[in-house]
């Protein structure tokens, strides 16, 4: 490749806005030199800008790169490998608490290597938002939110006097305190400005497009305003903080092209869940999805950021939207200055990300298409996103899942004790408007009020089985719910607010009432939750519900008030009104042109101004939190959340060569569709599992176990509860649910097995099927595996997130080829592999896996090493990204 020097492509020109003068890196001027880009996905130009910019600024960015991306135009498939650095970083709490962690591990470790702490800073501005915390303790009563915000404080003011210290010691760290909203809503609302600018090292304000990564699969979710943003793990956004580039390959783009619009009664989450069922079927893991179209007019913003939000459900990267009349919109009634506003405008007209109707279609890999008016009411479930299924139908999809998923005959109803009612096989016990996805949405939040207002006004209650629970993504939902008239009515029927934060939707749905947990568990119930969220994966929201589906926050209403999904919603009465009349769902469903004028009468900018004018400032609880920064942190000894990470003990200057793997055991041997959740739970932790048993070991009392979410700073907790999820099938264990396993013949839990394995100095491997690593962004999925002793990890295929976080904790990925699967090859939990050659890998090489049967019979197999690019292959050498950074800063 040629390297370049600064300026060599002299495509810095300048753009004057409202007076002021910007800087800019012109798409005009780069054809003259690289030829027309004009039919470039407007996704693939932030990436051109990005490459442009920083060959400018003399970083190593070839022409090569630059040219391959406008060369994309002629064959949109290419897999170029290019430096990527996004504007800056997004985090929550959850996988924030452990950056942190990693960053205060790396300032300790640079001192010992002799290097310098102040190099251990972000170098991109950081936004941390606590939001994955509060659980629903509490909930249908005036002082749920003000009883659930204290227990959290409880729970958590370790994790939170921590997370001042990294605001306090660290450069470009700001934290949004607890009881503020959720991240992706928050970085929509307020952080995101669509055109980003900084002054250069000359003091000339620079202009270009807003990107980032986030620690969170949802970031994407503000490419719905046009800023190309995606999850990463935590330890790949830190070395993003600390300088270094996303090594990515030059992406396949989708094109999704919508026309019509969404018929009477039909919500933009009915449209996701669509989506999500399309795009999994073409398959999209690794590429971007771009939207476009004539029926892009019809949709909101927010219509488009829930789009958006679900990428990670279709297994995207992104699923981006261009700039246009919308999108100022919606940053003039968020509150943004009117002058970053004229700039919006500006730069995307003048550099070609602005949608207009006479634009020339983008090329794009494939392109697929929806007319919108053909979407209809929809849930997804029981298990996962992609599973749509039309309203009507939604009972005959239980009914049959109940034999078929769960191996139950006919369903079962059971007396629950000290109450008037019984509870049976898909009753709802747990109806949740919850979750960035919805709540960000205020045409479905208005809907569902206004469900709750006619239900209300007919005399109609939950059923007393139901957990109600309302958990909006900002404070400026309940200001419009309020000013609408319609919060009184959805606290009427249950759904008062419990918090301002992921709740449900990241599996903190709290305890259910005693009588109700011991009847769907002492039974055999399968229970179900309703939820506006978007994840709904076995385990995920309550250890004591088995089937779990998506809906919009108006359906979730309805379904609190129904209280089963074994009848049909449509033709069935979902309850009585107070006269004992039936009430059908059509009897109490909002018109579009209801939702419309609520909405329009009952937001305004000044609501948004108002909430975000100190964001970080927080209530009286955070404000008591009083803490000294510091070069160092200073490790509290026995602290069960917050411990320094073993992953620096005894590093050298000079990395140790990789080493084969020998005899190999394998740990686990999983089916398809194992997600970050089966790998490392984020929910509640069960006392005889082994990190239950180190946290009693530990002086922690049940009551105060919280969740395995939010002890992500400590490592040995986490280390127990990497595969301990209570719903994965380990198949050496067959018919057992749980993180189990077997070493030598006895079955133990996983962590158990792994310690045994490594006072052996036996290296492990990780068996599975396809789509391993789907979910969320979470890093300790990776560290976890690591810490276990997991040396590779061999499965069919892949999620892109997953994939990178086991390269960057120095856990080699491996995909079966040739149409082999542990299922043809008859693997075991008795057999041993072999992998040599490690020391010279080159990057997407074919490995030769030796197995060892228990008789001494011994066959290979051919499986592609999964490290994509030439800096994963550095990572992995090092023995993970923080390794190399480390190195790299220290040198």
């Amino acid at each position: 490749m040629t390297q370049v020097g600064k300026n060599s492509l002299d495509t810095r020109s300048t753009l004057e806005v409202g007076g002021k003068s910007y800087a800019y890196y012109s798409f005009k001027k780069a054809a003259e030199k690289i030829g027309d880009i004009s039919r470039l996905p407007f996704s693939m130009k932030v990436l051109l800008e990005n490459l442009l910019r920083f060959e400018d600024a003399g970083f190593t960015v070839s022409t090569d790169d630059i040219q391959a991306i406008a060369d994309w135009q002629k064959n949109p498939v290419t897999g170029e490998e290019i430096q990527y650095r996004p504007a800056r970083v997004l985090l929550q709490d959850f996988t924030g608490v452990p950056c942190v962690v990693d960053l205060a591990a790396m300032r300790d470790a640079i001192k010992k290597l002799g290097g310098d702490t102040a190099k251990i800073n972000p170098q991109v501005p950081v936004n941390l938002v606590i939001d994955h915390s509060v659980m629903v303790d509490e909930f249908g009563h005036p002082k749920a939110f003000e009883h659930n915000m204290e227990l959290e404080y409880q729970r958590n003011a370790e994790r939170y006097d921590f997370l001042k210290w990294g605001a306090k010691s660290l450069d470009n760290f700001k934290a949004v305190p607890p009881g503020t909203g959720i991240c992706h809503q928050v970085n929509l609302e307020h952080i995101a400005q669509c055109v980003w600018t900084s002054e250069d090292e000359d003091g000339q304000m620079v202009a270009y497009p807003d990107t980032c990564v986030g620690t969170d699969s949802h970031t994407t979710m503000v490419n719905g305003l046009g800023v190309l943003g995606w999850g990463v793990g935590g330890i790949e956004a830190e070395a993003a903080m600390l300088g270094q580039p996303i090594s990515m390959l030059v992406p396949e783009v989708v094109g999704f092209k919508f026309t019509g619009e969404l018929a009477e009664g039909v919500t933009a989450t009915d449209l996701v869940l669509t989506c999500v069922q399309m795009l999994r079927e073409v398959g999209v893991v690794g590429r971007f999805v771009e939207y476009f179209g004539p029926g892009l007019s019809t949709l909101s913003l927010a219509d488009r950021a829930t789009l958006a939000n679900m990428a990670p459900e279709y297994g995207a990267t992104c699923g981006f939207f261009g700039i246009d009349e919308k999108t100022l919109d919606y940053l003039r009634l968020t509150g943004r200055a009117e002058d970053q506003i004229a700039l919006v405008e500006a730069y995307a007209k003048e550099q070609g990300f602005w949608l207009h109707p006479d634009m020339p279609e983008p090329v794009f890999t494939q392109t697929l298409e929806l007319d919108l008016g053909s979407v209809v009411p929809s849930l997804a479930g029981p298990k996962r996103p992609q599973d749509k299924v039309v309203l009507p139908e939604v009972d005959e999809l239980f009914n049959k899942d109940l034999k078929e998923l769960y191996g139950k005959d006919s369903p079962v109803r059971v007396p629950v004790e000290g109450a008037n009612h019984d509870i049976g096989d898909g009753d709802v016990v747990i109806a949740a408007i919850t979750s960035c996805t919805n709540t960000s949405n205020p045409d479905v939040m208005v809907a569902a009020g206004l469900v709750a207002k006619k239900a209300n006004e007919l005399g109609m209650k939950p059923k007393p089985w139901v957990k109600t629970s309302l958990a909006p993504g900002s404070q400026v939902v309940t200001d419009y719910l309020e000013k609408a008239g319609l919060q009184d009515h959805l606290d009427a029927i249950g759904f008062d607010l419990v918090g301002y934060g992921c709740t449900t939707c990241i599996g903190n749905s709290g305890p259910l009432a005693p009588p109700i947990s011991a009847a769907v568990n002492n039974n055999d119930i399968v229970a179900a939750s309703v939820l506006s969220g978007n994840r709904n994966f076995e385990g995920r929201v309550s250890p004591d519900v088995r089937a779990n589906f998506l809906a919009s926050p108006p359906l979730v209403v309805a379904y609190a008030l129904k209280g089963t999904v074994t009848t049909d919603m449509v033709s069935v009465p979902i309850g009585q009104a107070k006269d004992g009349s039936d009430v059908f769902l059509k009897d109490i469903w909002p018109s579009n042109q209801e939702v419309a004028d609520v909405r329009n009468s009952s937001i305004d900018r000044g609501m948004f101004e108002a909430r975000y004018a100190d964001v970080y400032k927080g209530d009286e609880h955070w404000q008591a939190i009083d803490v000294v920064g510091s070069d160092t942190y200073q490790w509290r000894a026995g602290s069960t959340y917050v411990a320094n990470p073993p992953y620096f003990d005894g590093m050298e200057m000079t990395p140790a060569p990789v080493t084969d793997i020998l005899e190999a055991k394998p740990l686990a041997i999983l089916g398809d569709s194992v997600t970050t959740d089966h790998i490392s739970p984020a929910g509640s932790i069960k006392e005889d599992s082994p990190a239950g048993q180190y946290l009693l070991a530990n002086q922690v009392s049940k009551a105060d176990f919280n969740s395995y979410g939010s002890r992500r700073g400590n490592h040995e907790v986490m280390m127990r509860g990497t595969f301990a999820n209570i719903r994965i099938r380990n198949e050496m264990v067959p018919g057992i649910e749980g993180g189990m396993t077997t070493y030598k013949g006895e079955t133990m839990a996983i962590y158990d097995a792994a310690m045994k394995h490594k006072e052996d100095g036996t290296p492990l491997v990780v068996i599975g099927g396809k789509e391993y690593g789907t979910g969320s962004s979470r890093d300790w999925a990776a560290k976890g595996t690591n810490l276990l002793g997991v040396r590779a990890v061999v499965v069919e295929s892949y999620e892109r997130i997953h994939r990178s976080n086991l390269v960057g904790m120095g856990v080699l990925p491996l995909q079966f080829t040739g149409g082999d699967t542990r299922e043809t090859l008859g693997l075991t939990g008795e057999d041993s592999f072999t992998i040599k050659g490690l020391a010279n890998l080159t990057p997407g090489q074919d490995v030769e896996v030796a197995v060892t049967r228990p008789n001494g019979d011994s066959f290979s197999f051919t499986a592609k090493c999964r490290i994509d690019t030439a800096n994963e292959m550095e990572y992995y050498k090092n023995g993970g990204i923080l390794h190399y950074v480390l190195r790299k800063l220290a040198a």
